[in-house]
């Protein structure tokens, strides 16, 4: 039986439910932004409780935009973003489990009287999230893609992420949650069923991580949020005691950006606008836009502003045509004007 067929029969037959895990990989509900707590809470309960994220990985300002789920198993994330996006936008889930698939399709009605839609506006497609092709997503037609702890059980991560970045437009955002790894897992416990089902066994080394985005062009990724994993089973527990493992929520723009923070002496200032964030707006676990309050930027950041469905809430100085070298990365706050002092970060 290949890796893909034991995660398959792991996901369809071996869970139950969510509490038939062995490891903190799931995402606790008190995780989620409190926006987000009322929308989940009304999704069906036949859905929630067959949920195996590690994370929330949904971005704010989605009214309206086409969002895609790898890997959306039962469709909690896919329910939950056919509320945000609204009825002019549109959500596609796609999975390869046909027993977790028939679960997001019995509930396509329940969801649509729920938000008081006259049309569904979530697709679900059986399929491979290594060929989206076959299931016909084309070029540059997607505005984001996200995928809760589903990527790390692909056995050709490669070539997800370039189904990614292929059909995600300009500007286009992959918002995703995931388990990493410090260390590379041996070649043996990449291959047990359990482990792999468990998202231990394709955990990603972060290193080879970025190693494969940057081979693709994609030269920078921002961490949102990190907690370590810790396994329950005893048995596993002996298996991996010498891997630290991470839950790790990233998001990556198709943006041209370069490998270095480099510093043109841009400001940004976050004008407010999306509802989600009145008050602040976080890029990542370090940038963190109060609103009216200038803060000094690298020319990565300001194109990730700037270049993105963010744009209209952002007012950005400079450009890049006087260089000053490299950002300074060396603190863990990124600097504001009226604090020269105070090393920045990217």
């Amino acid at each position: 039986m290949s890796a893909t067929e034991d995660v398959q029969k792991y996901y369809g037959e071996t869970l139950s439910s969510n509490q038939d895990l062995k490891t903190s990989a799931c995402c606790p509900a008190d995780a989620l932004p409190a926006y987000l707590k009322p929308i989940v809470s009304r999704v069906h309960p036949e859905v929630r409780e067959k949920f195996y994220g590690c994370g929330s990985p949904l971005p704010p300002h989605l009214a309206g935009q086409s969002v895609l789920d790898l890997g959306c198993g039962t469709g909690r994330d896919c329910y939950v973003l056919s509320r945000l996006v609204g009825e002019t936008g549109h959500v596609t889930g796609v999975d390869m489990t046909k027993e977790q698939l028939e679960i997001a399709n019995k509930h396509v009605d329940y969801h649509r009287e729920l938000w008081g839609y006259q049309a569904s506006n979530v697709t679900f497609q059986h399929g491979y999230i290594e060929d989206l092709a076959a299931i016909g997503i084309a070029d540059n037609s997607l505005d984001i893609v996200i995928s809760n702890c589903v990527i790390n059980l692909s056995e050709d991560k490669t070539r997800v992420f370039t189904e990614i970045f292929r059909v995600l437009k300009p500007g286009g955002e992959l918002y995703f949650s995931d388990i990493f790894s410090r260390q590379r897992i041996p070649a043996e416990l990449t291959q047990d069923p359990v482990l792999r089902g468990e998202c231990l066994g394709g955990a990603m080394y972060l290193e080879d991580f970025r190693r494969a985005l940057s081979k693709m062009g994609i030269h920078d990724y921002r961490v949102l949020a990190s907690s370590p994993l810790t396994v329950e089973d005893p048995t596993l527990a002996r298996l991996v005691a010498n891997i630290d493992f991470l839950s790790l929520t990233i998001r990556v723009f198709k943006l041209p950006l370069e490998d270095r923070c480099e510093d043109y002496g841009q400001v940004a200032w976050y004008l407010g606008g999306i509802d989600e964030c009145p008050n602040e707006f976080m890029l990542d676990d370090h940038h963190r836009f109060v609103r009216n309050k200038p803060m000094l930027i690298c020319s990565n950041t300001a194109r990730m502003l700037g270049q993105s469905r963010y744009a209209p809430f952002f007012r950005i100085d400079g450009d890049e045509s006087h260089h000053f070298g490299l950002f300074d990365c060396s603190g863990p706050d990124c600097r504001s004007p009226e604090r020269e002092s105070q090393p920045g970060c990217c």
